[in-house]
């Protein structure tokens, strides 16, 4: 029996289906569907997300956004969280946010869920910084680490609680150590 060749969809068709939740990414012709994140995932991702605007907001630096559906290279991706610079948030005449943003986090983290691939989120992080992005992020909750890579710096590992965490240069502002991340779990301290 001779199958019929399946056409892969394009990024056009997948940028006009409706949004889904949790959210599609469009990877290599391929739709693939994140996992719905678990209360530690979802407690990381915000807490995150808060230090990160409270730290870099103030000054007009960056701004984090979670689930942040970012079109570039071929891809549409939905980092846990995409942090863009002041200068690139996608704004109107009035000086408001909008809802269409086409381009890179300038900094991506994705948290790894329990059957999610290292490998796979690593690959995402890893297309961001070979189209702008300046640091990835990979957080992974089980093994209690935080993957790092700057576009101009060999990735770091970080194991220990005291380490304060590589961030980019726009977020000098921001320190964090690897403590401070993991205690965010704790609830009610």
């Amino acid at each position: 029996m001779v199958q019929a060749p399946v056409e892969k969809l394009t990024l056009e068709a997948f940028l006009a289906l409706p949004e889904t939740k949790p959210p599609s990414e469009y990877i290599d012709g391929k739709i693939i569907q994140k996992p719905m994140p678990q209360p530690v995932h979802i407690r990381l991702q915000l807490r995150l997300a808060m230090a990160i605007n409270q730290a870099l907001e103030v000054g007009e630096v960056a701004s984090a956004f979670p689930e942040l559906r970012c079109t570039f290279g071929g891809r549409s991706i939905v980092p846990d969280i995409g942090i863009l610079i002041w200068s690139r948030l996608p704004l109107n005449d009035q000086g408001e946010l909008v809802n269409e943003f086409s381009g890179y986090p300038d900094w991506a983290i994705e948290v790894l869920s329990p059957r999610q691939s290292q490998t796979k989120v690593w690959d995402n992080v890893l297309h961001a910084l070979n189209y702008g992005t300046q640091m990835g992020w990979l957080i992974n909750p089980k093994e209690r680490s935080i993957l790092t890579c700057a576009v101009d710096a060999h990735p770091q590992l970080f194991t220990q609680d005291d380490q304060k965490l590589s961030v980019p240069e726009f977020a000098a502002p921001l320190e964090l150590t690897l403590g401070t991340v993991f205690g965010w779990l704790k609830l009610g301290k």
